[in-house]
């Protein structure tokens, strides 16, 4: 009726929560691509040389980067990630809000807190949750990052490369690191197992706050907890989406990893581990503060 004024609604409590679960990651994106990228492309181009004389190690991948193409070289592809973070965060933290909400409520329901199990489950499920985003994000990511000189780059930035992937190869080939992108995130047992213990062990062993507490946890376990298992198919990953002769299969992800084991040998495996280990703590520490303080201090959590 005209004149009348309209009655708010109100969000119930269950449902905001939710919501700011997405909110929440989308803070811990930003942070985490603006810690992260430099790490990630030395990470890059060491994992999907094929030359092995091309770096001598992190160190001269750092220097040559810098040499040939100056800071913006350490920021090559930096939009996906930034866009892709972003909005790969909000879906994967806000699934993990949300995962362990509803295992709270239909699963431990006479548990007073999610117990390790349950931390550990939505983490994982998270984790597949969101490499339905991630997938295409991170295939236009990689092929800029493997692009050594702008004369003859094939890409002119991600929009680029998603055009041509999708003109050549359709849908199936902005998926084809699916398989190897699941794979790799089922390593998030040991991510969120060990944030989560080592979360209880900072609150009953130290006066911290509780964002200092999320930041140290979160940095450890990404580093220690995850990377250091995950790697190896992080590798095996990004040679996946950086080659045209895999298409993204498990086939191809067993091809590709036979033939990192066959011209490489083991330490094929671990390239680029050191700029990936030193890019894990701050970037996933500040991540995990980040989206913690923003559910805190919202009232979602």
């Amino acid at each position: 009726m005209a004149g009348t004024a309209e009655k708010n609604v109100a969000i119930p409590n269950e449902t905001y929560s939710r919501l700011m679960g997405f909110v929440a990651g989308m803070f811990s994106g930003f942070a985490k691509n603006a810690v992260g990228h430099p790490f990630d492309t030395i990470k890059v181009r060491l994992q999907t040389s094929q030359d092995t004389g091309r770096f001598r190690g992190p160190l001269d991948c750092v220097y040559q980067t810098m040499k040939q193409q100056g800071v913006r070289g350490f920021y090559l592809g930096f939009t996906p990630p930034l866009v892709g973070w972003i909005l790969m965060d909000s879906v994967m933290l806000g699934c993990l809000h949300n995962y362990r909400m509803l295992l709270k409520k239909y699963v431990y329901t006479h548990e007073e807190k999610l117990p390790l199990s349950g931390c550990i489950l939505s983490g994982v499920m998270a984790g597949w949750s969101v490499s339905f985003i991630a997938a295409p994000v991170e295939l236009a990511k990689a092929k800029l990052q493997v692009q050594y000189d702008a004369s003859t780059a094939k890409y002119k930035g991600p929009i680029d490369v998603i055009r041509k992937v999708y003109g050549v190869n359709g849908v199936r080939g902005l998926y084809k690191g699916l398989i190897s992108t699941l794979i790799f995130r089922t390593n998030f047992v040991y991510w969120w197992g060990s944030y989560e213990l080592l979360t209880r062990w900072f609150k009953k062993n130290t006066n911290m706050s509780d964002t200092a507490i999320n930041f140290w946890a979160g940095g450890f376990s990404a580093s220690f907890g995850f990377w250091t298992t995950a790697y190896p198919s992080d590798v095996i990953k990004q040679v996946v989406l950086c080659s045209d002769k895999y298409d993204g299969s498990f086939k191809s992800w067993r091809m590709a990893a036979s033939d990192i084991w066959r011209t490489r040998g083991l330490p094929g495996f671990f390239k680029g581990f050191v700029p990936s280990f030193l890019r894990s703590f701050p970037a996933n520490a500040a991540a995990l503060a980040c989206f913690e303080f923003v559910l805190r201090t919202s009232g979602a959590k």
